[in-house]
């Protein structure tokens, strides 16, 4: 019997071709999943979306609700990943309108529990807490499990080795991608044991915990 391919779906919200922001997307599904590979005896398959030849087709759906066939795939796409990496230049101290808008359109359920790893470049090392002034508010909206490690890369860290205080990019895109795994893994390994025992039926809601708690 075949086993089912882990999914593995990377946004590039990058504007130019060729792009840091696509490079910077391929490298983390790259170290994703040379790490299931090492992890889990399955295979993995990897899709990149590429938002700058969906821009009209967003556009479109923004004003008239009605997503083109290569639009809704690639919506389609991140809500059956079983791990989203989310990678966005940076413009005006965030991430770009077109990130924004395609995410806008994914429905605030689909990214439920899904393990997302977020990234963005820009062309210096300050811009890089728009991953968590920014970025990482946006998928915790969306009740997303974000991965702890964000990876940022400004122009220098490009052939970068890094220094005794930082660590070099190569080494950051190794870990966050790791941990995306790991992520990845332990959420297949849940949901099938949740399935198994019922516990999706047995959900108390929490105004009940409250009462239950409340003495006579």
């Amino acid at each position: 019997m075949q086993t089912e391919a882990l999914k593995i779906v990377a946004v590039s919200a990058g504007l130019s071709q060729p792009s840091s922001t696509r490079l910077l997307a391929d490298r983390l599904a790259a170290a994703a999943r040379e790490r299931l590979a090492t992890d889990q005896d399955r295979p993995v398959e990897i899709r990149v979306i590429e938002l700058r030849d969906l821009a009209v087709d967003i556009a479109n759906h923004l004003v008239t609700g009605f997503p083109p066939q290569a639009l809704d795939d690639a919506i389609d796409a991140v809500a059956a990943a079983d791990g989203l990496i989310a990678v966005s230049p940076v413009f005006t101290a965030s991430y770009s309108g077109l990130f924004k808008s395609f995410f806008d359109l994914i429905d605030h359920t689909a990214l439920t529990g899904k393990p997302v790893l977020i990234a963005a470049t820009g062309g210096t090392a300050r811009h890089s807490l728009v991953l968590e002034h920014a970025m990482r508010p946006l998928f915790t909206y969306l009740r997303a499990t974000v991965v702890p490690t964000s990876v940022y890369a400004a122009s220098e860290d490009w052939g970068s080795s890094g220094d005794e205080y930082t660590e070099g990019l190569p080494s950051r895109i190794r870990r966050a991608g790791g941990e995306l795994a790991r992520m990845i893994s332990g959420g297949r390994a849940a949901s099938g044991a949740s399935r198994a025992l019922g516990l999706d039926d047995e959900v108390v809601p929490f105004e009940q915990q409250l009462a239950d708690l409340r003495l006579d």
